[in-house]
């Protein structure tokens, strides 16, 4: 079967760059493969009484289907070059940022009108934090919270559906080089186009790793972030989420000079797990709706471990600590904040008994007996200074859950067009090792479908 373009992935870059060639070339005859559900049959089993921990699904609701992983990660896209990824080091910083508002304004328009969109820049608590040695990052952020977001996806479903062909449950083995452009075969058959476009996320790390294999195209490591994921009350943190709801601070430590960052910030969220190639770890998410928040607040603290000659496999190394919290902790762990530091394991009685009512049910345990002495010790810093900007964050009470892991596709050798040394193949989002973000990874699918319409 005969396609001008075949997209692999219906994550936030497929989507976007499905949406741009619809609106710059909808003569092309576009296919897109997603090794997961569509949008309203993506639900985790999770359900917290009869089914309390993961059941390894064929393929994580959570983390593949249509909208990706960022389907239900709370709807934060962050509008800025200081981070969520490098694709300005490829595109040029205004490129990237008027890509991102781009994105943006056709969030507003299919559905996420009326949402609020914050910033860092200029705030009294940019002066704060630098005055407790940590640095809050500059960036607009546009929440749509996980409610809205499904809206937003599903109307950018029924846009694209009656144009594009989508093929759901349809995992790509792999993709080969033919005269006339690329085969992508697939347990239901070889499908043919003129240009692929790869946008796998994170979870397609794996296999995008062997497709470069395949195809010799190169790559280099990327990083890992490690670390755990924090629940807290609310009000610990409102004067900062009211105000900016999402904040990125780093901090960097006095014993090890590791940076550590906050990522994820949650305001009235939930922890959750996710799945990621059999690992359970953790994440969070939040709704726009009031009826649907908590009394929590959530937010990952992360360390990015660089690996140099001859290690290669940083995944690896991620992977490797999270099947140890999965085997101690039967799936995710929880550790109040004063165990930690007095040295004890949390018990069942312990975390009950406490301040803080967990969102998630994990299993106590002791975080020390998982993370590295280097990595824990960084977190443990880390909470006692954002203690002095939001008091009560290094309370006895305060929850820690373990691991949270960001898997880094390998970085994949790209020119300038997001193309390999393959013309007409390009990779793009998360799984090109570039993006990091839901905005970042959105303006490269929509700068890619320009290059196409274009060429």
């Amino acid at each position: 079967m005969q396609y001008d373009v075949i997209i692999i992935g219906a994550g936030p870059g497929g989507i976007y760059s499905a949406y741009e060639l619809r609106e710059r070339a909808p003569g092309l005859k576009v296919a897109v493969f997603e090794a997961g559900h569509p949008l309203h049959k993506r639900k985790c089993p999770i359900d917290g009484k009869k089914i309390k921990a993961c059941i390894n699904c064929p393929h994580c609701s959570i983390m593949s289907g249509f909208g990706g992983a960022g389907a239900f990660s709370d709807g934060k896209y962050n509008i800025t070059n200081d981070f969520g990824g490098s694709l300005h080091e490829r595109i040029g910083k205004r490129e990237a940022l008027e890509l991102m508002q781009y994105v943006d304004g056709i969030n507003l328009c299919h559905g996420g009108e009326g949402t609020k969109l914050y910033s860092t820049a200029g705030t009294r608590f940019k002066t704060l934090c630098i005055q407790n040695k940590l640095n809050l990052l500059d960036a607009s952020v546009r929440h749509l919270g996980t409610d809205i977001n499904f809206v937003v996806l599903q109307n950018l479903y029924d846009r694209l559906s009656d144009w594009a062909e989508f093929r759901f449950d349809t995992p790509v083995r792999s993709i080969r080089k033919t005269e006339e452009g690329y085969l992508v075969l697939t347990d239901e058959g070889e499908f043919s186009c003129r240009k692929c476009i790869v946008s796998v996320g994170r979870s397609g790390s794996k296999w995008m790793e062997s497709v470069c294999k395949e195809l010799g195209i190169g790559t280099k490591s990327n990083r890992v972030d490690i670390g755990v994921r924090v629940e807290l009350p609310a009000v610990v943190f409102s004067h900062l989420t009211d105000e900016l709801y999402e904040s990125k601070i780093v901090y960097r430590t006095e014993k090890f000079e590791d940076n550590v960052r906050t990522f994820c910030m949650n305001p009235h969220g939930m922890v959750v797990t996710e799945n990621t190639n059999g690992i359970v770890t953790v994440n969070g998410h939040s709704y726009e709706d009031p009826a649907m928040q908590t009394q929590n607040t959530n937010f990952a603290l992360l360390v990015s471990k660089h690996f140099s000659e001859p290690f290669k496999d940083s995944n690896g190394y991620g992977e490797s600590i999270a099947r140890l919290s999965n085997m101690l902790g039967g799936g995710v762990m929880v550790q109040r904040f004063g165990d930690l530091v007095r040295g004890r394991r949390s018990n069942a009685k312990r975390v009950e008994e406490g301040l803080v009512t967990p969102t998630l049910a994990a299993t106590p345990g002791d975080l020390s007996l998982v993370l590295p002495k280097r990595i824990l010790d960084g977190i443990i810093e880390m909470i006692y200074a954002l203690d002095r900007i939001a008091p009560g964050t290094a309370n006895d009470d305060t929850l820690l859950y373990g691991v949270e892991v960001k898997f880094y596709n390998m970085e994949v050798e790209l020119n300038d067009r997001l193309e390999t040394c393959h013309p007409g193949l390009y990779v793009i989002g998360d799984g090109s090792g570039i993006t990091h973000s839901l905005s970042h990874a959105s303006a490269s699918g929509v700068f890619v479908a320009r290059e196409i319409a274009g060429a």
